[in-house]
């Protein structure tokens, strides 16, 4: 989210109330208890379908969805493409792509209005730059570097695929819509209203038969049925203007997390049964997720504070916590191929961070254009992307 979005939102909001829409207003008064712990806030899993979603690729392993991203495991797709950290810059509509071995901006280049994230495709053979308010995605090839034809799509804040590789998910936030796109030409297949508001970010069960989407403006959650392409079920989060950003699956599939940059934490919910989720407390604005290459820890940044909080699943606990010198806003981002560096935007510093995974020393703090936001570390390990700045399966 940028500087504009929180005067976008009190509008969408107020929209609401004179449209007297329900669920989608303010929120309850009862704020959540933070926990130190998450065990007691998941109901167990449901038992989960053997079959997954018609052409998806085979799961690697049922334990842990994260499998195919170990360290260095590249596809062969994109083993001999150059390491790069490309960075939209939301108020500056550039990109700005950082070679991670020197730590410089070694090219920029010019792209939409209002550029949000970075996308690797289904194929991994595209990196799509999201052009909210240009109406516009532009390719870029991370052979080359080099930007291509930019392609017309109506507010794409974010973008995500179907597990299969059928359809592109343009997350149109404005549009208050999931359009469901072929993946290669992005010719639209069907638009799915949302009766919530800032559709936002999203993550796929292990059978990849349904989503969950994050809704920012509303602060609610949806589940999406994959195949049928229908909202299945919504809920409330249960804190008074609660705004959930980033959104990622654990290794073993049993839990969502949810960024919440308001309730400056993580709700954690069981996505099979889509029960009441529970908050656990990390830092001011929490808001980006990142798994790290052994699936033993999340990274989370807590944009309104500067740090890192590193969450331990198998301990189920926040280990250590890592803060920027002088501060920082540390928002969008992901993990290096080898799993050594942690690379995020400095959402209102114009910045990028480099921060070792070993240690939280930052190790390069790179200035880059203004509003830098949802930047893609690429390539990454993985056999497909699920879109986002790099959700690989």
């Amino acid at each position: 989210m940028h500087r504009n979005r929180n005067h976008l939102r009190s509008a969408l909001i107020a929209g609401a109330v004179l449209a007297a829409l329900a669920g989608c207003g303010g929120g309850s008064k009862d704020h959540a208890h933070p926990a130190t712990g998450t065990q007691a806030a998941v109901r167990p899993a449901q038992p989960k379908k053997a079959d997954g979603l018609p052409g998806m690729p085979p799961v690697l392993d049922p334990k842990d969805v994260y499998a195919a991203d170990r360290a260095n495991q590249l596809s062969p797709v994109v083993k001999d493409f150059p390491s790069r950290v490309y960075v939209p810059n939301t108020n500056s509509n550039t990109v700005s792509v950082i070679d991670p071995a020197t730590y410089k901006v070694v090219h920029t280049i010019r792209v939409g209005v209002q550029p949000q994230h970075v996308v690797p495709s289904w194929d991994l053979k595209t990196l799509w730059v999201n052009n909210d308010r240009g109406n516009s995605l532009t390719p870029i090839d991370p052979r080359t570097g080099r930007a291509g034809k930019s392609v017309a799509v109506h507010d794409p804040y974010n973008l995500y695929f179907t597990p299969n590789g059928k359809y592109a998910i343009v997350m149109a936030s404005l549009d208050r819509e999931l359009v469901f796109r072929d993946a290669h030409t992005m010719e639209v297949k069907k638009s799915v209203p949302v009766s919530c508001y800032g559709v936002n970010h999203a993550d796929f069960s292990p059978d990849g038969r349904y989503f969950i989407v994050s809704c920012e403006f509303s602060g609610e959650l949806l589940k999406v049925d994959t195949e049928r392409m229908k909202v299945v079920a919504q809920q409330k989060l249960p804190y008074r203007g609660a705004m959930p950003q980033d959104v990622k699956i654990s290794p073993d599939g049993k839990k969502f997390y949810v960024a919440d940059m308001v309730a400056d934490g993580v709700w954690v919910l069981d996505g099979d049964t889509f029960g009441k989720p529970t908050l656990l407390h990390t830092g001011k604005g929490c808001h980006g997720l990142y798994v790290s290459r052994d699936s033993r820890e999340m990274y989370i940044s807590n944009r309104g504070e500067g740090t890192i909080s590193v969450f331990d699943f198998a301990q189920d606990r926040l280990t250590r916590k890592w803060r920027l010198p002088g501060g920082g806003s540390p928002d969008m981002g992901g993990v290096s191929a080898d799993g050594k560096v942690l690379w995020l935007s400095g959402r209102y510093n114009s910045e990028v961070y480099a921060i070792d995974t070993g240690s939280g020393k930052q190790l390069a703090r790179i200035r880059v254009g203004s509003g830098p936001h949802g930047l893609a570390v690429y390539p990454q390990p993985g056999r497909y992307s699920l879109g986002h700045t790099g959700i690989f399966r």
